[in-house]
């Protein structure tokens, strides 16, 4: 955005950075996202990219600070994603991301009020998380060969993904801190909120053949108190456990997680201990999964009644 906006970054006395330059606004948010908030990294990502498309809009405009931003510039934006092609779930995404931005920025005083707030939020088609078949799941599992390290380990990710619901980044950040107790782990989720979450019998199984048999023969000097230990002896990063996942399901991590809610809801568990598992701060989030339970009742009762 050129020298004008190289120009403006310095202010005040001894060139101090103008913290109202959308360049520096954005990096001093996302900072505060992942030190105050606790987002992972992947999120953090997403929201960068997605403020950068912000920014670069704003740019075209000679919108380079936050003063310069209106409820035209954000409705602009939106408009400008949509007509471009983009899937309206991304645009309701970088919608979602500019007006978190900006009501940061009214709170901490850098705006008067925030210009997104009258902007009507891009609707985005009603879709139902696709679960996994528990069949399939456990076929998978079965299908692996669990005396070799690493089969053990790929056994042992897959069972706490389904079995305790957890989001890859949390199963990620595991260390054998978070296992000393065998009826419970807590996990640190979104918004560095903790949670407790029980450990079902085949979890426990599977974690204890892996950390007995399989861990010791990958551990290294430089695995530290990770748990998923890769092939090399370092720790697993969240890339690496979508590898396994695909590889032994030909899935996604988060399919799992949605499999562990729905087959819940589906066999009796209420909406509000499966909110507290997945760790969703509101039951809306939650609510999709009812959705699926009517569906799932509506097939067995078309299946199952004599006179459907």
């Amino acid at each position: 955005m050129s020298a004008n906006i190289d120009e403006r970054r310095l202010g005040g006395e001894h060139g101090r950075m103008d913290s109202s330059m959308l360049p520096i606004a954005v990096d001093a948010y996302l900072d505060r996202c992942a030190t105050e908030r606790g987002l992972s990294m992947h999120t953090i990502d997403a929201y960068r990219r997605d403020l950068a498309a912000f920014t670069e809009f704003c740019g075209r405009y000679g919108v380079d600070t936050l003063d310069g931003i209106d409820r035209l510039v954000v409705r602009r934006f939106v408009a400008n994603q949509s007509t471009r092609g983009y899937a309206p779930r991304t645009v309701a995404r970088r919608a979602s991301a500019v007006r978190a931005f900006l009501t940061d920025a009214e709170r901490r005083g850098l705006l008067d009020t925030n210009p997104a707030a009258a902007v009507p939020r891009p609707k985005t088609p009603h879709t139902l998380p696709k679960a996994v078949p528990a069949g399939a799941i456990t076929a998978s599992m079965e299908a692996i060969d669990a005396a070799d390290p690493i089969g053990a380990r790929d056994v042992a990710i897959l069972e706490v993904l389904y079995g305790t619901g957890l989001r890859v980044s949390e199963v990620a950040s595991l260390t054998l801190r978070h296992l000393s107790d065998s009826r419970f782990m807590v996990v640190r989720g979104k918004g560095a909120k903790d949670r407790s979450v029980p450990i079902i019998t085949p979890v426990r199984v599977a974690l204890d053949a892996y950390l007995e048999r399989g861990r010791p023969e990958l551990v290294t000097p430089e695995s530290g108190d990770a748990v998923w230990i890769g092939q090399r002896g370092a720790p697993m990063t969240e890339r690496g456990i979508r590898h396994v996942v695909r590889k032994r399901v030909g899935s996604f991590p988060h399919a799992l997680r949605h499999s562990f809610a729905t087959h819940l809801i589906e066999n009796g568990a209420d909406l509000r201990s499966v909110q507290d598992l997945l760790g969703h701060s509101e039951l809306a989030t939650t609510q999709i999964y009812t959705s699926i339970t009517r569906a799932h009742m509506s097939d067995t009762y078309e299946r199952s009644h004599p006179r459907a």
